[in-house]
């Protein structure tokens, strides 16, 4: 009797186990219909354009552009590339080349600033972040891609690009002639004792050598009697993720998650692990970010806010936290595609969210301000005003000159955000030794 109650059991489940495979196969079939049927459309209209248009066109162009839109309606950062774009691609992410010196991004449908890097033509010339780009050498950039901008502004240095920018906080379309030149960047720029043993690193990006030499550095100021670190990651737009993981992993127990990624399928999920030797885990900490702060910079701030490690101090990021694989086609074309999304430890999004500081202050401020949303104006209305526009205005003063005149004397006392992380370790260290 027992037997032919577990018989009658193993029965059921197989033909539940069938019936629901039978039932999904039913849906991939049925999805894959409604591709066909699709596909078919666009068949259909491909052959129509070939045989009644005015002209006679190539086939493979009406494919490539129909890859391109079909790229363009994902998101800003996924994009179809030609065999000629693609190679492009590989010889900037091999060689050195002349621009401006700022990093790009697309937001509500236009070209965004996400940092100038300092030492830069952009920088010098005063471009700041979250300038919407509505000109590059008078061509309205509506409808241009990251891909085309990006070519546009990069060439040969010594030559002139002009930048017409539209700055919501000031409410001024400006105008700047820029200089291109070779960009080298260095990942420390500065790095000192404030006072009581309170030091500053300052990194502007995550290069190749970012972890030894914040690791030289850090040496150097435990020397000088570092017995605090505040981690200035203002305006840093990212770089190498494996070395924004390996600064962040300096922090951090051994072993513990830095940051994940998540994509639709299996494969794409990946997680970054803490692998680091004799990390600092005592030393009181306080981290700054701002608008400017993206990709790395973020990961590096949101792992450390997690595991509350160190205060996030300053204004909310600028949100850039998705991957992109490059992935060659047939041709020697290649599609460029958002496979996935960054998460910070405890699982929150970097991707158009950005990392909220523990502390909010803005720049110049001395009092701290709630991170509310500033509103932001839409495309349409911002290319209303650029063509409505009688005046163009030219920056109030020369930058460069007042760059120069910041490295030469480094007043951190006039940094309303630096002082705050200064405060901030000060009442920690007081609280700790107190506390003993």
């Amino acid at each position: 009797m027992r037997r032919k109650f577990l018989a009658s059991i193993i029965i059921l489940a197989i033909i539940f186990a069938v019936s629901t495979v039978v039932a999904v196969s039913e849906i991939e079939k049925k999805k894959k219909e409604e591709l066909f049927k699709q596909i078919e459309i666009f068949s259909d209209g491909l052959a129509i354009v070939q045989s009644d248009y005015v002209d006679r066109v190539d086939s493979k162009l009406l494919i490539y552009g129909a890859l391109k839109g079909m790229l363009a309606s994902l998101d800003p950062y996924s994009q179809f590339m030609d065999a000629q774009e693609y190679n492009e691609l590989k010889v900037e992410t091999e060689g050195k080349f002349g621009g401006v010196g700022i990093e790009i991004s697309m937001r509500d449908g236009l070209l965004t600033v996400i940092s100038p890097l300092e030492d830069t033509p952009a920088w010098k010339a005063g471009i700041k972040a979250n300038d919407r780009i509505v000109k590059i050498n008078n061509e309205i950039t509506r409808g241009m891609s990251l891909t085309e901008s990006v070519k546009k502004m990069r060439g040969k240095p010594k030559e002139q690009v002009i930048l017409t920018i539209y700055r919501e906080s000031e409410k001024k379309i400006l105008e700047f002639k820029i200089i291109r030149e070779m960009i080298k960047i260095k990942d420390l720029k500065e790095t000192r004792i404030l006072e009581d043993g309170i030091a500053y690193v300052r990194l502007s990006e995550f290069r190749e050598t970012t972890p030894q030499d914040l690791d030289k550095a850090l040496g150097i100021l435990a020397k000088e009697g570092m017995n605090a670190l505040i981690l200035d990651l203002r305006n840093n737009p990212g770089g190498l993720l494996d070395m924004a993981v390996k600064v962040a992993e300096r922090f951090i127990e051994r072993g513990k998650l830095v940051v994940y990624t998540k994509g639709r399928e299996g494969k794409q999920n990946m997680e970054f692990i803490s692998r680091g030797n004799n990390p600092m885990l005592e030393m009181p900490m306080a981290v700054l970010i701002n608008e400017g702060s993206a990709s790395g910079s973020e990961i590096v701030a949101g792992c450390l806010q997690d595991y509350k490690r160190a205060m996030v101090i300053g204004m909310k990021s600028f949100g850039k936290g998705s991957v992109q694989t490059v992935i060659p086609l047939s041709d020697g074309s290649a599609i460029r595609l958002t496979t996935s999304k960054y998460f910070t430890p405890s699982g929150k999004v970097i991707h158009e969210e950005g990392v909220l500081p523990d502390i909010a202050v803005e720049p110049g401020k001395t009092q701290a301000q709630n991170p509310a949303e500033k509103k932001i104006e839409k495309q349409e209305e911002i290319f209303e005003k650029l063509e409505n526009s009688t005046q163009i205005d030219l920056p109030e003063k020369p930058i460069e000159r007042v760059a120069k005149e910041e490295k030469a004397a480094f007043d951190y006392k006039a940094d309303a955000q630096l002082m705050r992380a200064v405060d901030v370790l000060k009442a920690i260290k007081f609280y700790s030794q107190a506390k003993k």
